[in-house]
Order: C-alpha cells, then structure tokens, then sequence
C-alpha cells in the first residue's frame, strides 16, 4: 500500500500543547488559515507575558531570560523568542515571528510571519516565510520556504489530484511534528508535510508529502519502513 494523499489539518500535523500559539491555532481548520493573523496574535501574547520571565528588549520583541541572542542578530517587531532558544549571528527575523522553546535560529537564517514550535532548528541559511513548522521540525543547511508563486497569482494546496484555495498569494509550507527536510531543498508555495516524514536533500517539494513517508523526488513518493 501506498501514501494516503489528504488535506491535513492543524490536528493532524501538531501537537498544539508545544507553542504559545496553540489556543489560536485550535481556532482554525487547516495551517494556512492561520497565516493572516499571526502579527495580531502575538501581540496579544507578548502583552499577557510575565516581565519575570520575558523582556521586551524592544517595541513589541519579547525574549526569554534565558534565551540566548548573539548580538549581531536583528528582531524586528511582533516577535517572541522562547526559553533556552539561541538566535545565532547574523540571523534576521524580519517580524511576525513567534518561536518557541529550546529552538535555534542559525546564522544567516531569515523568519518572516512564522510560528516555529518547540525544539524546531533552522540552523543553517534557511528562509522560512508564511510558514508554521512542528516541533522538532528540522530543516537543513540551504532549505528554503518558497512563498510566492512565479506567476504571483493565489497560492493553491495540493493533495495528490485534490486541490483547495488558499485565497493568499503568500503561503510557506507547513511542516508537521518530527518532519525532517534535506539540505538545500526548495519548499514550493502550499507545501504540506505530514508528521513525522523525510524529504532527500536537493529535492524541490510541490503539493502534500505523507505522514511517515520519505520524498525521493517528484512522483516518487515511499512509506518508511
């Protein structure tokens, strides 16, 4: 038997007791109705954090005490940077970007309207825009979210022969829990990747990957053993 090819939705792909950002997920259906909003819901949050806990270092940027942030590291406003998370030199978190606990946001790294969960890693010259990655998401050295299509028009999600409307002309990808993404990888728009699957480095990744399955190439596509 085959992947089973279907629209995930937030239940499917997260465990929402891992981020801040659960109750506000828990309102939605599927990932990318999430997208619009997340400016606003972190706000909201960074205004209801304990001050013992999180500094606002600047307008709207609330990062733990123990959080570790190198000085040559930018974070723009409606930002969270959770416990014991780095945010290593050089990375840019242009805004909009909630990122959870015991993450790492590596060098050259770029975050732009994201909700990273708990222990996710984007380690290495990663972009990751209008995205939201489960925890222990990992994404390797050069893999990328891309977020507009070509053709800027409404970004579609696929799940084998099925497609759904996003209405956004900008959607990421959606990574579930334990989700492994090879290096230099290229996540198309409205990428959708169920738990706990595996991307081969180099891949350029259109539509919905499986829970549990490896991504070889396009059209071929193989349950894990």
């Amino acid at each position: 038997m085959g992947p089973e090819y279907r629209f995930y939705t937030i239940g499917d792909l997260y465990d929402l007791t891992q981020t801040l950002a659960g109750e506000y997920l828990a309102g939605f259906t599927y990932p990318w109705e999430a997208l619009k909003g997340i400016g606003e819901m972190i706000r909201a949050l960074g205004e209801k954090l304990d001050p013992r806990e999180y500094w606002e270092v600047s307008s709207q940027v609330w990062v733990h005490v123990s959080a570790k942030v190198a000085p040559t590291a930018f974070l723009g406003e409606n930002c969270i940077i959770g416990k014991d998370t780095e945010v290593r030199h050089g990375a840019f978190v242009r805004g909009n970007a909630l990122v959870g606990d015991n993450c790492v946001v590596g060098n050259s790294v770029e975050l732009k309207n994201v909700i990273l969960m708990n222990h996710v890693q984007v380690p290495h010259y990663n972009y990751v825009g209008d995205s939201i990655l489960g925890t222990y998401a990992h994404m390797g050295a050069g893999s990328i979210t891309s977020n507009v299509k070509s053709d800027k028009t409404p970004v579609m999600i696929h799940a084998g022969v099925e497609k759904m409307e996003t209405g956004l002309k900008k959607t990421g990808a959606f990574l579930g829990d334990h989700v492994e993404v090879g290096c230099n990888s290229v996540l198309n728009p409205g990428t959708v990747i169920g738990r706990q699957a595996r991307v081969y480095p180099l891949s350029s990744v259109r539509g919905t990957v499986p829970e549990k399955s490896i991504y070889k190439h396009q059209g071929e596509v193989v349950l894990q053993r």
